[in-house]
């Protein structure tokens, strides 16, 4: 049996990807010595899946990033550029990639190196250390893809292409590799040469079918079977009222407008709404007025159980994060995203194409468009049909189990 370390930045968002946790949890009932190795702050999630953690002080991705600055004040050439070199340094920063990357060393020094490993997407000192150590490097939760044309890129996207080779140049000369786990294009991005593993089926990239490399294992999900009771406030709720769940995730829970409009359009379809908010702190004057802007009857929650609240819910409105998305879609609920940040958007826009919901932006939200979305989606059987199709579809690929047989196929 294999040694394998699974690498997550310290956010429970990025231990999911549609299944990235629980194909170690797979991995680790099959027989090999699994271990989760991040930032302290997910010590108890993982202690909570059974398996064993190691703590390193700095992963290398960035979080929280540095308050933003008043784009609005500035010239918009300079806004983009200043989002783009934001969403950069997330996962290479140099200094924090340097630091995890030594982390991840000593703690092989420590307690000896893995045969494999498993990573988060946007871990960067993964891709170093795998090269440094002579292991393979599978990449879970997101597909491998070619490399952009470096001509059709815009000028500010060029600029910070430069800037991310001359980081990776500096890491892989500061560790003597040579970037075995990176593209080798215009843009830097982490790429495994190995295996790819995505939660979901071929047809979810249609519209990107031409750019996906051969290392992709696509396994499709299954609806995860509940390990415990449902919460004490969802028992409380009859079986036959219709549920409309409304989230943000775990990190882009600020936007408290978001809520109270959707909880809104949700409850003008006979819908009782939940609404998660996560556990960030929120001003109590805030949360207040919160609660006064929601409908009557309706759950305040900080955190859902999807597979005990989803197969009651009628439709799901969300941010759009891959692991919120992937869940909706293998429960077949219908959905409405509002992408905040990041690959959000994608995940919008491949839910539109896929015809089982809707792609809303911030201002479609501030035009009152959730109420129509949210009427137009409940009454229309044609997509609601196509979403119970592509949950069939997804369950039909295995899941998680299929995704342990391709990582052990790697072993």
């Amino acid at each position: 049996m294999a040694k394998i370390w699974c690498i997550s930045a310290p956010l429970y968002s990025h231990t999911d990807w549609g299944g990235f946790l629980r194909t170690a949890q797979g991995l680790a009932q099959s027989g090999h010595e699994v271990i989760w190795v991040s930032g302290e702050k997910l010590r108890g999630a993982i202690a909570r899946a059974n398996l064993p953690f190691y703590p390193i002080h700095q992963t290398g991705f960035l979080f929280p990033p540095p308050p933003a600055p008043d784009v609005t004040t500035m010239p918009p050439q300079e806004a983009v550029m200043l989002r783009y070199r934001r969403a950069l340094d997330t996962w290479l920063s140099v200094d924090i990639v340097s630091e995890a990357t030594q982390n991840l060393l000593d703690l092989a020094e420590k307690i000896g190196a893995p045969d494999l490993i498993l990573t988060d997407p946007f871990l960067s000192a993964s891709a170093l250390f795998a090269e440094k150590i002579g292991v393979k490097m599978l990449v879970c939760g997101w597909q491998a893809q070619a490399d952009l044309n470096a001509d059709a890129l815009f000028p500010v996207q060029r600029h910070l292409a430069s800037d991310s080779q001359q980081r990776l140049a500096h890491l892989l000369n500061q560790f003597g590799l040579q970037g075995e786990n990176f593209s080798k294009g215009a843009t830097v991005s982490v790429l495994s040469p190995h295996m790819h593993i995505s939660y979901f089926t071929p047809r979810w990239y249609i519209a990107e079918m031409a750019t996906l490399l051969p290392q992709n294992v696509f396994v499709g999900g299954v609806p995860p079977t509940p390990q415990d009771p449902p919460p004490a406030w969802l028992g409380d709720i009859p079986d036959d009222v219709p549920l409309g769940l409304i989230t943000l995730g775990t990190t882009f829970t600020g936007d408290l407008g978001f809520y109270s409009w959707a909880a809104q359009a949700v409850a003008r379809e006979g819908l009782l709404p939940v609404v998660a908010i996560g556990f960030n702190p929120i001003a109590p004057e805030d949360k207040a007025m919160l609660i006064n802007a929601l409908p009557k009857g309706t759950r305040l929650v900080n955190f859902v159980p999807f597979e005990h609240i989803l197969p009651r819910c009628k439709i799901m409105i969300h941010h759009g994060g891959m692991g919120t998305t992937h869940y909706a879609v293998v429960y077949g609920v219908v959905q409405i995203v509002v992408p905040h940040a990041a690959d959000q958007r994608v995940q919008a826009k491949r839910v539109a194409q896929a015809k089982i919901g809707l792609n809303l932006t911030a201002h479609d939200v501030r035009q009152g468009m959730l109420k129509d979305g949210v009427r137009a989606l409940l009454n229309d059987a044609r997509v609601q049909q196509t979403a119970r199709q592509f949950a069939d579809e997804m369950a039909s690929w295995g899941g998680v189990e299929r995704a342990v047989v391709a990582v052990q196929s790697v072993l």
